[in-house]
């Protein structure tokens, strides 16, 4: 049976993980699920947002080290990176919801720890509540983040931050997440607010919500040159795209735009 659940409506898709009797831990399938629905919805253009949230009392409690340390097979295979990605299964799990050119929103309640704190960061935006529990839990298991968390935390704060968070271990509540930077917005009701965020963003065109995210993962750490000729060929395209036209006829004459499958 899946623990990974994936509904689709009006271009917006909800991942829920689904293993609320464990806090939604981590197994090995659990990594190929999410590994398997977030290559689908890349291929799906006719998407808008994504939301990924946990079933029951947590986001996500981090990897099941009794499920998976009984497999070590199956680890092993994991442990092996693909060379056409640059990442084994463990890093492409939370790694190719960044790679779905549509807004992931993470909605994070409860416990997100190790692994879940990973697929977490991977989102483009993260809404939690004030008392959720965030910890880069690895070092207490003398372990180092390696689910992509090393990427995703030194884009977000700064080194020392990154550094003491990943050495200590510590946990800390959703408030302090928000004042390090993990956590873009709090609310007492992350679902819905990230619901609602998709609801927003899915009213823009989403060739032009695609070229910003393309744009600002593929550059955020790249020269000043290298980034302008990314934008001039991500405006070229726009300008002559069908949904460009119609966000433009839309904010002229003040009405709601429909716009047609993404084109890249």
């Amino acid at each position: 049976m899946s623990h990974v659940t994936c509904t689709i409506s009006d271009g917006i898709a909800h991942v829920r993980l689904d293993r609320p009797e464990k806090l939604n831990a981590l197994t090995l399938d659990i990594l190929d699920d999410l590994v398997a629905t977030a290559h689908d919805l890349r291929k799906d253009k006719t998407l808008r947002a994504v939301v990924i949230s946990g079933e029951g009392d947590a986001f996500c409690a981090g990897l099941d080290f009794a499920s998976v340390l009984r497999n070590p097979t199956g680890v092993a295979k994991a442990f092996v990176p693909r060379p056409w990605r640059g990442t084994n299964t463990f890093q492409e799990a939370p790694w190719a919801f960044r790679r779905i050119p549509v807004p992931v929103i993470a909605a994070v309640h409860g416990h997100c720890l190790g692994g879940g704190l990973q697929i977490a960061l991977a989102a483009d935006f993260r809404i939690a509540t004030p008392d959720s529990r965030w910890s880069v839990l690895e070092g207490k298991w003398g372990l180092i983040p390696d689910m992509s968390g090393i990427q995703s935390l030194k884009e977000l704060v700064g080194i020392d931050q990154a550094k003491l968070l990943t050495m200590t271990a510590e946990i800390f509540d959703g408030s302090r997440a928000h004042d390090l930077g993990l956590v873009t917005t709090l609310s007492l009701d992350p679902l819905a607010s990230a619901l609602a965020l998709a609801d927003e963003l899915s009213a823009k065109s989403p060739d032009a919500l695609a070229a910003a995210k393309r744009l600002f993962n593929s550059t955020w750490n790249a020269s000043a040159r290298r980034t302008f000729g990314r934008e001039r060929v991500e405006q070229a395209f726009l300008l002559a795209a069908r949904n460009t036209k119609a966000a433009r006829e839309a904010a002229f004459g003040k009405a709601t735009a429909s716009y047609g499958p993404r084109g890249r």
